[in-house]
């Protein structure tokens, strides 16, 4: 991460966001501290705003515009940056998942990143074409110790159906991947629901999603796309994920359910 003294300006809009909110707080003869308590923040995490290795929300830059009277420049420079994509936002939905106390992780497709073995994370990785795949992997693999820490976070994990049943590298391969699926399923802090495929068209069929529950930011969204993710921090883009997943939950299995719709996918590997 890049600290103030090198943040670029113009090398995306979330880099000008934060070069503003430094500038502004310059101009206003504030401090690091006399800031944060605007936003309900400490010093240190107002810092991180103005180096771009946080992002405020869209209440807190609200509070900010009215504080320092700035006729709505921050909401402005927020809202034009979500309308874009950041290169960086997958790098940047990593650091609020390492340290998420709850994880809501919808996945229509594929067995999520957090719960794969090394053998289907591999193939999955190859297929994505990345130009360092070994690197991949092991970030892949070492993102998987918040499952085993002291205070792991609580993890709801919906799958469609069709996850369980496409061969990713093979039936060896797959076999191995759902065990594993059942051994997270186990965990005390562990949810794993399956979506039935006879239910047909349902709302879950647009794409993956993450919610990250952290403090003191609250909840922040994740959503995959091809060519890169988004990462929604706005207060209302995110509720519209929460409720989504609240829905396509309602129509899941129970737990128990699921499990034995996993074994019997494991049985037909």
């Amino acid at each position: 991460m890049v600290g103030v003294e090198t943040l670029d300006p113009q090398s995306s809009l979330w880099a000008w966001l934060a070069y503003e909110l430094r500038r502004y707080r310059k101009r206003q003869t504030v401090s690091l501290s006399a800031a944060g308590k605007i936003v309900s923040v400490s010093a240190s995490h107002f810092s991180n705003f103005e180096s771009g290795r946080r992002r405020p929300g869209l209440k807190k830059l609200r509070a900010l515009d009215a504080a320092w009277e700035t006729g709505g420049h921050f909401v402005r420079l927020f809202t034009f940056a979500q309308e874009g994509h950041d290169p960086n936002w997958f790098r940047e939905h990593l650091l609020y998942e390492a340290r998420a106390y709850a994880l809501r992780i919808f996945e229509p497709l594929i067995i999520p990143g957090l719960l794969q073995t090394e053998d289907y994370a591999r193939v999955a990785i190859a297929t994505e074409g990345s130009g360092d795949p070994e690197a991949d992997l092991r970030l892949r693999m070492d993102r998987q110790r918040i499952l085993t820490r002291k205070n792991p976070p609580r993890m709801h994990v919906l799958l469609d159906e069709g996850v369980l049943d496409r061969p990713v590298g093979g039936a060896k391969v797959m076999r191995a991947q759902l065990a594993r699926l059942l051994e997270f399923s186990d965990l005390p802090d562990v949810v794993v629901r399956i979506y039935p495929r006879s239910a047909g068209y349902y709302l879950g069929l647009t794409g993956a999603f993450k919610i990250m529950s952290c403090e003191p930011d609250g909840d922040i969204a994740y959503t995959e796309a091809a060519e890169g993710g988004r990462l929604v921090l706005d207060g209302p883009g995110v509720r519209r994920f929460v409720v989504r997943f609240d829905e396509i939950g309602a129509d899941s299995l129970s737990r128990s359910a699921s499990r034995d719709v996993i074994k019997r996918a494991m049985e037909k590997m």
